[in-house]
């Protein structure tokens, strides 16, 4: 041994201690206690092995970090599944210089394992392992790497060569999915595990301690990776079905639209095709009355007259739910004085009691106003439907009707009562009608809205009926903002019908233009009137012709709108005073023949023109306004209601100074 320095020694062949700086008060010491210096050499080199141990730790725990640095920047530099796991088996295999390495994933809801992925293999050969297995289990329920036996189907199915236990490392891979992290305390259960198989290579027999921990610490950055790339992948899964949805919605609305579209036209045209025959039977029925006819014939025409009545109600209700149901029946409010709309309500339905011989009366409670804003027609309709139902179900007693109104909300009011021109106050018109009939059973009181029922089969054979009247004026009460209900105390107790529409009361309308048509009737003379009409349809304008003659007026007949212009050209202007207008024609329908005319006469120098149409929607009347005519008359139409409704147009006519 020789001397390197005053702070330290070597030995031949061993590590310098030049690390250790002796000072001279420990080679004092170890003189003074004659301690000998070979003694001291060993212990400095024992020192030095346990140092050298910790610093290769260190190293190793470094390149550790540095792996798992590496391999975290490698195994999360993407966001896709195969991409993560493909990588996980290169850079781990290459960083621990394995022989093999694969990963297995749950199938079947969880119940197998198969494996899916291996190192250096683009086929994989088909293996399964159930959950249950024993060493699956075990690698499931420890959170760190397991070392399991080379006679597991883990390591015989997966790994390369056969050798004694020890040489094959396992670890789970939980696979969270975003309903795994909402905290839930049974998270652990609800969890599926892959498993990553690792085998060392050939001649390698044990797993160190330090490519245990890699192995786990690895582990934990796919887990890491996984997580993120499920949360990516279950938002593109959501985004895509969102978008998947979104077409079929779109496809649907486009199907539901076209849907419409062909139901609207299917109503336009069973609309007309149904009203023109009914037009011809109830107008020749009402010409062939007014002829010399016997008793037996006039009882013949009566029934006739009758039963197309009905036949037409029937036809106008089926058309009016149907519109109703699709949204596309919307409301006409008109200016009317409300006690000549109750005295004509309540002289319809008089003659339907007297026919019975049932008393009816009609009561109005309390001060009504004078001009009201709505659509008189929709709530005559539901009125005469209601009395219609309780005259129809009573074979005895009376029939009573209370009428009143009262203050509403104005805020609920529907905004078609309101109208810029008019101070508007809104109200609520109430009708009570009281029968003394057959009453009905309390569990039947709702379904009676409902379309086509009635409280039972026999009704329908004792009575008649559609089951559609209940079901069309609940519609329109709705449509008019109110409500309507029947109450009753059972069979043979009698019923009570209630129900309410809105009103706008008008406060600065004059009252001279509020015309009662059956004043206007007793004071128009139609004698003499010439009038032209225009229909493509040969029956009706046979109809229509008897009906003009028989009224007393003048009338010229043509097939076409171009013929119906000519005609006005070379007869010149003043030449007729009413245009009937049919507006369902070929190359030149109403409308078209209404703008033409407006072109070439002025006011004074052509005739009112008159729609006449078997399309009874209120879009349609408004369009008829809208392109300039006077009128509109709805098919089908009888002898005494052409009159009324002429009469009621020349003399509106006649008071704003607008007639020729």
């Amino acid at each position: 041994m020789d001397s390197t320095g005053s702070n330290g020694w070597s030995h031949d062949d061993h590590t310098p201690l030049s690390k250790w700086q002796l000072s001279s008060d420990i080679l004092i010491a170890f003189a003074y206690f004659s301690i000998p210096l070979e003694l001291v050499y060993f212990i400095y080199r024992s020192q030095t092995a346990e140092l050298d141990l910790e610093v290769g730790k260190i190293r190793k725990e470094e390149e550790t970090l540095r792996h798992v640095h590496f391999l975290t920047d490698e195994i999360r530099s993407s966001l896709d599944r195969n991409t993560i796991l493909n990588t996980t088996l290169v850079e781990i295999s290459r960083t621990l210089k394995l022989e093999s390495c694969n990963i297995w994933m749950p199938k079947l809801g969880g119940e197998v394992l198969e494996l899916k992925y291996k190192l250096g293999y683009q086929e994989i050969p088909p293996f399964m392992i159930p959950v249950i297995d024993e060493t699956v289990r075990l690698v499931c329920v420890n959170a760190g790497a397991t070392v399991v036996s080379s006679g597991s189907a883990l390591a015989r199915l997966g790994c390369l060569y056969e050798n004694d236990d020890g040489h094959v490392a396992a670890v789970r891979l939980p696979l969270l999915s975003t309903a795994s992290f909402n905290c839930s305390p049974k998270i652990e259960e609800a969890t599926m595990f892959a498993i990553m198989v690792l085998e060392l290579p050939f001649g390698r027999l044990q797993w160190s301690k330090h490519e245990l921990e890699l192995i786990e610490a690895v582990a934990d950055q796919v887990v890491v990776a996984l997580s993120h790339a499920t949360v990516v992948e279950e938002s593109m899964q959501a985004r895509d079905l969102l978008i998947e949805k979104n077409i079929a919605l779109e496809c649907a609305k486009r199907e539901a639209e076209l849907a419409v579209v062909a139901r609207n036209e299917f109503l336009a045209v069973m609309n007309h095709e149904m009203r023109t025959p009914m037009h011809a039977i109830i107008a020749l029925s009402s010409l062939l009355r007014e002829s010399k006819l016997t008793t037996e014939q006039l009882s013949m025409i009566d029934t006739i007259s009758k039963s197309s009545s009905i036949l037409s109600m029937l036809i106008n209700d089926v058309l009016d739910f149907t519109r109703l149901e699709a949204g596309s029946l919307c409301l006409d409010p008109q200016a009317f004085q409300l006690s000549n709309f109750l005295k004509e309500a309540e002289e319809l339905v008089t003659p339907m009691a007297q026919s019975k011989k049932l008393p009816l009366s009609m009561a109005i409670r309390g001060m009504i106003p004078s001009n009201v804003c709505a659509d008189s027609n929709r709530i005559l309709q539901v009125f005469l439907n209601v009395v219609g139902n309780s005259i129809k179900f009573t074979s005895e007693g009376h029939i009573k009707i209370c009428v009143y109104v009262e203050d509403a909300d104005s805020e609920s009011m529907p905004s078609e009562l309101s109208s810029p021109r008019r101070e508007v106050k809104h109200m609520f018109l109430h009708f009570n009608v009281e029968d003394t009939g057959i009453g009905i059973k309390a569990s039947d009181l709702q379904r009676l809205f409902h379309k086509f029922v009635q409280a039972d089969s026999s009704i329908t054979r004792n009575f008649g009926g559609s089951g559609l009247g209940l079901a069309i004026a609940r519609k329109f009460v709705e449509l008019m903002g109110g409500k309507i209900r029947l109450e009753s105390e059972g069979l043979g107790k009698g019923s009570t019908c209630k129900f309410f529409v809105s009103l706008g009361v008008v406060t600065d309308l004059e009252s001279e233009t509020l015309i009662s048509p059956k004043k206007l009737q007793q004071g128009s003379d139609l004698l003499g009137l010439k009038v032209l009409v225009v229909d493509d349809n040969a029956i009706n304008r046979i109809v229509t012709h008897r009906l003009m003659e028989t009224i007393g007026c003048k009338t010229t007949v043509t097939d076409s709108g171009q013929k119906c212009l000519e005609i006005l050209m070379t007869a010149g202007p003043g030449a007729y005073q009413i245009l009937l207008l049919d507006l369902s024609m070929p190359e030149m329908d109403g409308f078209t023949v209404t703008i033409e005319i407006l072109k070439r006469f002025k006011i004074g120098e052509r005739p009112l023109i008159i729609a006449l149409t078997a399309n009874s929607d209120a879009h349609t009347r408004q369009r008829c306004f809208d392109v300039g005519m006077e009128g509109v008359l709805t098919k089908p139409i009888s002898l005494e209601m052409i009159k009324i409704e002429l009469s009621a147009l020349l003399e509106n006519f006649k008071y704003h100074g607008c007639s020729s």
